[in-house]
């Protein structure tokens, strides 16, 4: 005999075998025993739950020699014609391929004709959802009032496509997910009868991939037993659903929490280089932090946990993460899972995820928002400065430190692991062309501009998302980002973004990206340059007032001192 699937060898033969639905299969059972069955059912649910298996069984408990009974006996003549198909009073219709009228009418034509070999003739019509509206009209009469010979069972998957008065005129029994713990104990079972080992970790990971359904998982397992050798390992399953392990997820968000954003992207691009799915990842990486908030929360729910094993290296996580710092990753995960639908490059966006989760610190115990700490520092750093500039006030000028020598002139330098060049010579240049109208004008129409991009090219627009105009001449716009990382990036998608940007600016504007850090180093130099002869207007974000000329040639030393304490970005000078 050729090899059958598993999940074909393993259908449910009985009400019992049926895994996960006990609140539907005792109703039915009841009513059988008691001849109180309805004419016409809808069972409705998830793929792989149990839908059509169930409709059999119905059908050979109430047709069965010994009925009524709550378990078919699977050895009368009757039981075992409708398990082998060999019995025509049973009649099993896929609607996906029978949706028309006619067939519909045929049915109608055929149920007043009474059954030939068992007491009733069932019709079990699978996705019915997928008959026509002409095909449920030419059902209604024959649902509402058929011969007392006939029982109708409906399945599908998607019940709101079904019309309100086919529904009304059946009972109806919404079959749920099967859990992870049913699903693996059922898999035990089977593997346990077919003599195949099998580490139970990894039957875990089996039931999460199926997300519910019974098939499914039998179907993966069927592959993971396939690929193995003698023993179907952790290894073997993670290769056949495209899962990540348990350590690699561990390593992962330990990264992240450390601010580690190196070791967090060369985990992904290792992970994708082995071929596992982007998509799978996100998803396993949810569920693993959803586990590490419910297991922080109830330690003794170990048994709800979805995705996790909880092992050392677990428990030592769940001890160093804060609620605050899991909750807004899972939303920053789930901000990415969404936008993965839309795109051929999924890793960008996972990088762009990894890099915003590195900017969330982890918050305090208490679970307090963590801007407020922030808020805190720069309140104690402004009453330090307070204090700083009343003891200059006192001792006057004179005790102020010799001005600084002029900073010399830097080269263009590498940064960071990409390798990316920042060009201080072309953004010098953009510096002494810019102009307040140009930077204005690029502001004004940023938005519009991104908006556009995000329906253009989503990739290009992600890259840009954490990006800010920072200067503008009539030729070059310089956008400072984050990391040296985006400003690759937003350098391979140049051809999609200047030519887009340009409709917008109305003229051609070459865009420059820099970090961050490099462009306030760059823009500090042109501030003191600007000091010895400027003429107001500067075309840089932010720098009307920094730009203003000195009286004297020289910067007060009151404010010098107040630059060394603060920085540029918290001092503005008035005359």
């Amino acid at each position: 005999m050729s090899y059958q699937a598993l999940y074909r060898v393993w259908r449910p033969r009985n009400f019992e075998g049926v895994v996960g639905q006990t609140h539907i299969t005792r109703t039915l059972q009841n009513a059988i025993e008691q001849n109180k069955f309805s004419h016409a059912y809808l069972f409705s649910g998830p793929r792989g739950t149990g839908k059509t298996s169930a409709a059999k069984i119905f059908a050979k408990a109430v047709n069965c020699e010994r009925s009524p009974v709550k378990e078919p006996c699977n050895e009368c003549d009757a039981c075992l014609g409708i398990q082998d198909g060999s019995i025509s009073d049973v009649i099993e219709i896929d609607a996906a391929s029978n949706n028309g009228v006619e067939q519909i009418r045929e049915i109608r034509d055929k149920v007043k004709y009474a059954p030939s070999a068992v007491p009733y003739k069932v019709y079990i019509i699978d996705e019915v959802h997928m008959l026509s509206m002409g095909a449920f009209n030419a059902l209604l009469k024959t649902l509402e009032e058929p011969p007392k010979h006939v029982i109708f069972i409906l399945a599908t998957t998607e019940p709101h496509k079904i019309p309100l008065t086919i529904i009304s005129r059946c009972q109806r029994f919404d079959f749920k997910r099967i859990s992870q713990k049913a699903m693996v104990e059922r898999m035990e079972k089977i593997t346990s009868i077919e003599e195949i080992a099998i580490e139970r970790e990894a039957l875990e990971i089996v039931a999460l991939t199926a997300e519910g359904g019974m098939r499914d998982a039998l179907s993966l397992l069927d592959q993971a037993i396939s690929y193995s050798e003698d023993e179907v390992t952790i290894e073997d399953v993670l290769a056949v659903t495209g899962s990540v392990s348990q350590s690699k997820l561990t390593a992962v968000l330990q990264s992240l929490h450390n601010q580690d954003a190196r070791a967090a992207l060369e985990a992904v691009d290792e992970l994708i280089q082995q071929g596992k799915d982007p998509g799978r990842f996100v998803f396993d990486l949810i569920y693993y932090l959803r586990d590490l908030l419910l297991f922080q929360s109830a330690p003794d729910l170990e048994h709800n946990l979805e995705r996790a094993i909880p092992d050392e290296a677990f428990k030592s996580l769940s001890g160093e993460l804060s609620p605050v710092w899991i909750q807004q990753a899972i939303r920053e995960l789930n901000r990415c899972q969404q936008e993965m639908k839309w795109t051929t490059s999924p890793k960008v966006f996972i990088e762009i995820a990894m890099l915003n989760m590195v900017e969330v610190q982890a918050g305090p115990a208490q679970g307090q928002p963590v801007q407020s700490e922030a808020v805190d520092q720069l309140a104690r750093r402004i009453e330090g400065l307070e204090k700083e500039l009343a003891s200059l006030k006192e001792k006057g000028v004179s005790a102020t430190p010799q001005p600084q020598a002029a900073p010399k002139k830097r080269a263009p330098a590498k940064s960071g692991k990409k390798g990316y060049n920042v060009p201080y010579e072309r953004i010098r240049q953009v510096l002494n062309e810019a102009s307040k109208e140009d930077i204005k004008n690029v502001q004004g129409r940023w938005a519009d501009f991104m908006e556009a991009l995000k329906r253009t090219n989503a990739p290009a627009h992600a890259t840009l998302l954490n990006s800010k105009p920072r200067a503008a001449s009539s030729k070059a716009l310089v956008l400072a980002f984050r990391y040296d990382i985006h400003c690759s990036l937003a350098s391979e998608h140049q051809k999609t973004i200047e030519p887009l940007l340009t409709e917008f600016i109305g003229k051609p504007l070459t865009i420059i990206p820099i970090p961050e850090q490099n462009w306030q180093e760059i823009r500090e130099e042109y501030v003191r340059k600007q000091k010895q002869s400027s003429d107001g207007g500067s075309g840089i974000e932010g720098e009307e007032s920094e730009t203003s000329p000195s009286q004297a040639g020289e910067e007060d030393p009151l404010v010098s001192e107040a630059r060394k304490l603060v920085g540029d970005d918290l001092i503005e000078v008035q005359d």
